[in-house]
């Protein structure tokens, strides 16, 4: 069976709010959702909202107005016909890629001619929940995985030729409490990675994305929001009963133009990592993302479909791969996911001209591009998440639209879009400038 080309026709994203102490706290982020996914119907008039056959829906933490059909209602609010279906995907931080990817395989192979994938999280509020509490129940998981990980090293071919450095097992059968957190120690650790060398990669995140917004590339992509104005209390609270006034929000709440290496370097590690090695802790607020809430959202159609129509999409979807690796090394994913993407899309990665890599951590962003043989200087060229922000269920559909609205702008052909995945895995997406 012949496959159909598929491409990026637009994408859009609100601005990423403070987690919990942000602009989005007091508006509901299916009314966001709704507001972006209208912008970005209205931004291609040629695409009629009947068109639309599908919206995935990629969220993480599946709380309040999330839980359920959240994907359904927020088609429903922006206007879409009942007869547009929808669907939820959950692949931790690389949840709306991969609801990216569904869209597109379900276009690829005829099932649809055109759908929407979102990605969308409130990080302000607890994720998982239950009276045990998250924290626990994330301990118990990891020591039984950790167990298992132990026996299936002695049971299946191992896949570290995948990496430049060998992994020791005093870091690969640490920790009883693996926190993101803790696996950015691990692999500063295997890597040799200093804490200045992270802290400038995060000053540079920031300089990066200050200088995009003077030129003003976000507009390309950050729709401009009407919300609720949150009112806080006297130690930073949100308070629920009042209400505020209506504001215009379009501007990512954690970027920090000031930003400097001296006043990184006076940041504590934050408190719980340890290292199993007894070396320096290097992971900290500052060279760590933040937490955010958001939105973001990409509209997919067949080339041909897009043709017919006149369209001129962003980029054409060539090659995308997922993969896992030891928990204990998450952040070391986009590795082996984008080597397979690049086997996909049959090109070699210094073919690839820009990178949008999800800084989750400058400790796994670092030494993944050294390995897959990518200069930093075509990684995240008008800044990253350290900066930016890093929604979790919305991250992944904001990487493919940024890195495709990059290609327009520069000129280039190859984009790459990654993220390291919670629990041990990496995604991937390469894009082809139209």
């Amino acid at each position: 069976m012949e496959l159909n080309s598929v491409v990026i026709v637009d994408g859009v994203r609100s601005a990423f709010s403070r987690g919990g102490r942000g602009k989005l706290v007091a508006t509901r982020l299916d009314e966001v959702g709704a507001q972006v996914v209208r912008a970005l119907l209205e931004r291609n008039p040629k695409v009629g909202p009947w068109m639309i056959e599908d919206v995935g829906m990629g969220n993480v933490g599946g709380v309040a107005e999330l839980a359920g059909i959240g994907g359904d209602v927020v088609a429903r609010l922006a206007g879409l016909p009942m007869e547009v279906s929808s669907f939820s995907s959950n692949r931790q931080c690389g949840s709306s890629m991969e609801t990216l990817h569904r869209v597109a395989q379900s276009i690829q192979v005829g099932a649809t001619e055109c759908g929407i994938a979102i990605g969308v999280e409130r990080m302000g509020r607890q994720l998982g929940g239950g009276p045990r509490g998250t924290a626990t129940r994330i301990t118990e998981f990891n020591q039984k995985r950790l167990a298992m990980s132990k026996l299936q090293r002695d049971m299946a071919p191992d896949h570290f030729d995948t990496f430049s450095v060998p992994f020791q097992d005093e870091i690969l059968d640490y920790s009883p409490i693996l926190s993101m957190v803790q696996t950015a120690q691990n692999v500063a650790e295997v890597y040799g990675l200093t804490r200045e060398e992270m802290d400038a990669f995060s000053v540079e995140s920031h300089r990066k994305t200050a200088a995009a917004y003077e030129k003003g590339i976000y507009k390309d992509e950050i729709i401009p929001l009407e919300v609720e104005e949150p009112v806080f209390d006297a130690e930073g609270n949100w308070v629920e009963a009042e209400r505020g006034q209506k504001i215009v929000f379009d501007r990512d709440e954690c970027l920090r133009p000031g930003t400097n290496l001296e006043t990184l370097g006076q940041l504590p590690a934050v408190k719980g990592v340890v290292s199993p090695r007894g070396e320096e802790l290097r992971i900290t607020a500052g060279n760590s993302c933040p937490t955010n809430d958001g939105f973001s959202a990409a509209l997919l159609m067949s080339e041909k479909k897009a043709l017919e129509l006149g369209l001129e999409p962003l980029a054409r979807i060539v090659g995308y791969g997922v993969a896992g690796v030891k928990p204990q090394v998450m952040g070391l994913g986009p590795i082996p996911s984008t080597k397979k993407a690049l086997r996909h899309a049959g090109i070699e990665a210094g073919d690839i001209d820009r990178v949008e890599f999800n800084e989750a951590f400058a400790a796994q962003v670092i030494p993944s591009c050294k390995d897959l043989g990518i200069p930093l200087d075509r990684v995240n060229v008008n800044g990253g998440s350290i900066a930016i922000g890093h929604p979790l269920g919305a991250t992944g559909a904001r990487l493919v639209l940024t890195v495709g609205h990059e290609l327009r702008r520069s000129g280039k052909k190859y984009g790459l879009a990654t993220q390291c995945i919670g629990a041990g895995m990496g995604i991937s997406t390469i894009i082809e400038a139209l």
